[in-house]
């Protein structure tokens, strides 16, 4: 593919539609990239040159066109201590160090991991997520007058109604004008995205972070910063596994992984705090439209816009406004239909997709609800593949012969089995293992047929292990030690 064709492809393929998503995508990163530069304990421009910096860049170099990267609160919350006890500086070094280990884990391949990901825990991931969203909403839904909830509703109504009349100009985007005009020119008391933060009126501008360039810095800054690369790269794959999903295209997360990295790097140097995908507002960018890196980098240039030049209006956008733009976005993220399947899909599946929405929702942590998901899913895959594992036994018309026929997969959870199967006290004197349809994988394998083997001999009987595949026979042949250790009584070593 040509480079003209692929910028056409990943830039120009529906520009308005982009602009326009990126512009809503704008106005709704404001208040929650100000919502998290106070949960970091860092002045609100930390949030909003974050979000603009780390947008922009990813529009240019992810891996993914049309997910939002920005500030994120799974970040937010990793960095707290580091700036309660050491100060913004050594978040934005700690945020330049995130970065480099980003772009390290891209050339070290480590999106690969996502394949250990199921879909169950995907799912329990956007379901929490959904969720968390919600309960994010919920300070600007307590103790306020009747008039916030009157703007939600009318937001919302505004959301699900309007595109039956067009779907020119994204729905969101109507609520927040419509809302907004009402909100100035009725003089209605309702927060404001002004009451959650002074906005920024300069442009970010670089600097090297204000640490000691030393050993000790060092050391304070990379526990953190290991943190908050993994945090970021597991909410970027599993977001852009989502966007996969919801536009039917496919993404390199191998690229994704770098740009993450970059983007962080770069936003560390210009007072931002580190971020990551946004499934929210990528979300919100898909269902109004942008497909392409045009609305991500809309998204970000917009947003320094509208903070710079449009800050005094900005501030005067209703909350309700953009609360039912995130409300929309829950009940869109959420997966219905999951609730469906919990009747009818495997009951390991609903007990993976359950326990992740548990754990994440219970500790604001996507990232211990993932590995809580991932964990499960292996146990279950293993308890799975381990009933794989058959055995059938058969004995000579002379009595004189025991066969074992094994079936399946061998390895670390199902030696057990393997062993077990033997009937190590049955006056038989020859034993033939027969694994021509059995393949041995790790070498808790090779010990558990080291072991029935030498326990048999060990007892006077001659054994015989036959139809090794040929990736068994080089493991085995590697790692056995059943064919190097004389036991009293026993035959000559085994044939394979």
């Amino acid at each position: 593919m040509s480079f003209v064709s692929s910028f056409r492809r990943d830039w120009l393929a529906s520009p308005r539609a982009d602009i326009l998503a990126g512009i809503v995508v704008a106005l709704a990163l404001i208040p929650e990239a100000i919502g998290f530069s106070i949960i970091a304990h860092v002045d609100p421009k930390t949030g909003l040159y974050a979000s603009f910096s780390i947008a922009v860049i990813i529009s240019l170099v992810g891996g993914r066109p049309g997910m939002i990267s920005a500030a994120t609160a799974a970040v937010a919350v990793v960095v707290a201590p580091l700036v309660i006890e050491h100060g913004v500086d050594y978040l934005f070094a700690a945020t330049v160090l995130m970065g480099v280990i980003q772009v390290l884990a891209g050339f070290l391949r480590l999106d690969l991991l996502m394949q250990y990901v199921s879909r169950s825990v995907v799912t329990g991931f956007v379901n929490a997520l959904a969720i968390l969203i919600f309960i994010a909403q919920l300070p600007q839904l307590t103790g306020v007058t009747w008039v916030s909830y009157a703007m939600v509703a009318g937001g919302l109504a505004i959301i699900y109604l309007f595109p039956l009349l067009t779907r020119v100009v994204p729905s969101p985007l109507v609520a927040i004008i419509v809302l907004t005009t009402l909100s100035i020119l009725g003089g209605l008391s309702v927060n404001t995205v002004g009451s959650m933060g002074k906005l920024p009126s300069a442009l970010p501008s670089f600097q090297l972070p204000d640490v000691p360039f030393t050993l000790d810095t060092l050391r304070i800054i990379l526990p953190y910063s290991l943190t908050m690369a993994a945090v970021g790269l597991l909410e970027s794959m599993m977001t852009a596994q989502i966007v996969d999903d919801m536009t039917d295209t496919p993404s390199d997360k191998r690229r994704e992984c770098k740009g993450q990295g970059i983007a962080n790097f770069v936003t560390g140097f210009f007072g931002g705090m580190g971020g990551c995908a946004m499934i929210g507002q990528s979300v919100i960018n898909v269902k109004s439209g942008g497909s392409t890196r045009l609305s991500t980098f809309v998204a970000g240039a917009f947003l320094l816009f509208l903070i710079v030049v449009l800050g005094p209006l900005v501030a005067q956008i209703p909350m309700p406004a953009l609360v039912a733009v995130m409300i929309m976005v829950s009940i869109g993220t959420f997966s219905w239909r999951s609730l469906r399947n919990l009747r009818s899909h495997p009951w390991q599946s609903s007990v993976v997709m359950l326990a992740t929405v548990v754990v994440v929702v219970w500790t604001h942590d996507l990232a211990r609800g993932v590995l809580v998901g991932v964990l499960l899913s292996g146990v279950f895959f293993a308890a799975k593949v381990k009933r794989l594992l058959t055995v059938e036994s058969s004995l000579s018309a002379d009595g004189a012969t025991r066969t074992y026929a094994f079936a399946g997969q061998v390895f670390f959870a199902s030696t057990d089995r393997f062993a077990e199967s033997v009937d190590f006290k049955e006056p038989v004197g020859h034993v033939v293992l027969d694994v021509s349809a059995a393949h041995f994988w790790d070498i808790s394998a090779v010990g558990a047929l080291d072991k029935v083997v030498i326990k048999l001999r060990r007892g006077g009987v001659r054994v015989d292990v036959r139809g090794l595949n040929q990736a068994s026979a080089t493991l085995i042949g590697r790692f056995g030690v059943h064919d190097k250790v004389l036991s009293t009584g026993s035959s000559p070593p085994a044939s394979h």
